[in-house]
């Protein structure tokens, strides 16, 4: 592994692909994703972090960009039936308007503060539907357009920005879609849809390269096998327990953000 100064230094790629230090990080990494892509929603925050491990997180985030695109299309064809129309009229335009804001900002702001901000949304949410006032509510929540365009507009910015568009996604949709394969299909449609956005702004930003296409090319089979097992388990896990994993997994990665932006 290249390191200067005891920091992991960007691999060539003509060396990375027969590197076993990168298929050692890369794998468990796609891995993640397709968990996450499956329906178990966070869990694939941990994958640019790992392969940070042996490369910078900009070329780490080029490589999953077009696996991610792969492990979306699965996963809509997996629930190509059970995505809410509605949800996603109010979202996806407030998902556009922040990716395209990250587009134009992510040079002049501050991962930290935007891992701080999410953080402490994600954990609030979880603490509100833990202790709150709607404790015990079994109907789902009414559907409200400018919270509905608010948190979308922040999920398409920290996606873009930080890769974590998944705590401000959740906190609109998880009091909202109560059905898990509806919660799970709308999901891969937003993010889908926010990656294919995200592709030509990242090639503009020079983030996407014949090199690191062919990396992703590599590491697609594993992703794919890894989004099978998510949608797997997602199927057969029963609703309660399932929902219980996903706010539990919301409140994990908002405590890693936080966390991740103080130290």
């Amino acid at each position: 592994m290249p390191v200067k100064g005891g920091m992991p230094t960007q691999f060539r790629p003509n060396d990375m692909i027969t590197d076993p230090a990168f298929y050692a990080v890369a794998l468990p990494a796609v891995i993640l994703y397709g968990l996450s892509k499956g329906g178990f929603s966070g869990v694939g925050l941990l994958a640019v972090p790992l392969m940070a491990l042996v490369m910078s997180p900009v070329q780490a985030a080029a490589i999953l960009l077009p696996v991610l695109l792969v492990q979306d299309a699965v996963t809509i064809y997996s629930f190509r039936r059970d995505w809410d129309g509605r949800t996603l009229a109010m979202m996806l335009p407030g998902a556009a308007v922040g990716i395209l804001l990250g587009a134009a900002t992510a040079a002049y702001v501050s991962s930290d503060a935007i891992r701080l901000a999410v953080g402490v949304l994600a954990i609030a949410f979880c603490l509100n539907a833990w202790f709150g006032p709607d404790l015990g509510r079994t109907s789902p929540q009414p559907h409200a357009p400018p919270a509905a365009f608010g948190l979308a507009t922040i999920a398409g910015y920290t996606s873009f920005v930080i890769h974590a568009g998944g705590p401000p996604y959740n906190a609109y949709t998880l009091p909202r879609l109560p059905d898990r394969t509806a919660f799970v299909g709308t999901s891969a449609v937003f993010f889908g849809a926010a990656n294919v956005l995200k592709l030509p702004l990242y090639t503009a930003l020079g983030q996407v390269t014949a090199a690191n296409l062919a990396l992703s090319a590599v590491l697609i089979p594993a992703a794919v096998l890894g989004n099978l097992a998510g949608i797997w388990l997602v199927r057969r896990m029963p609703r309660d327990h399932f929902f219980k994993v996903i706010y539990a997994l919301t409140f994990a990665i908002g405590v890693k953000l936080v966390i991740d932006a103080v130290w």
